[in-house]
């Protein structure tokens, strides 16, 4: 089983790599977004806590969070059963301390984490030229120079606590995504 985490900044590149990682290993998606939008629309016990918190401005307590994970674990344990790609998720020590302690109870363990490493004006030029082409509204510098702010001061600790484990393979992901695939590639066929 290979249970993976991608790790980098807004504009990394951690949505391209994901997409050809699910493909080559057959690897389960779990997207924190879509999955919280789920129990929401399904009216689910959890979705209905997610939803108070959302709509009072609130985030989402991690031990909640990681309940909403675990229950779309077991759902689809078949599915699941090469491994699974966790996106959104963690973005905080904390939360990721709940994601192994809910692995671990289920007989499994992160595998690998994936840091893209990409310069903070190749995230910013990259992020711009993404708000163009798709007209995304939060592809603007302001709220770009807002997310990696977040980014530096919550998610990036994970870096260290992740290099502690053992699990952390830093990927260099400035050059074509075929190029940073093959990169990523040779640090997950050993694990396989």
């Amino acid at each position: 089983m290979l249970n993976i985490v991608m790790f980098g900044a807004p504009g990394s590149g951690k949505g391209t790599q994901s997409d050809m990682l699910i493909e080559t290993y057959q690897l389960f998606h779990i997207s924190t977004g879509d999955v919280l939008r789920d129990n929401i629309k399904r009216g689910t016990e959890l979705g209905k806590t997610a939803k108070d918190y959302i709509d009072k401005g609130q985030l989402i307590p991690d031990e909640l969070m990681t309940g909403i994970l675990a229950s779309v674990v077991d759902e689809n344990a078949d599915k699941a059963r090469n491994g699974v790609i966790f996106d959104g998720f963690p973005r905080t020590i904390a939360q990721a301390e709940a994601l192994d302690k809910m692995l671990a109870e289920r007989g499994t363990a992160i595998s690998a984490v994936i840091g893209l490493d990409v310069p903070e004006e190749v995230l910013v030029a990259r992020l711009l030229n993404r708000g163009k082409e798709q007209g995304r509204s939060d592809d603007n510098l302001e709220t770009i120079n807002d997310r990696l702010k977040v980014y530096h001061n919550s998610t990036a600790p994970l870096k260290q606590y992740y290099e502690e484990q053992g699990v952390l393979h830093m990927i260099k992901g400035t050059d074509t995504p075929a190029d940073v695939f093959n990169r990523i590639k040779a640090e997950l066929d050993p694990l396989v």
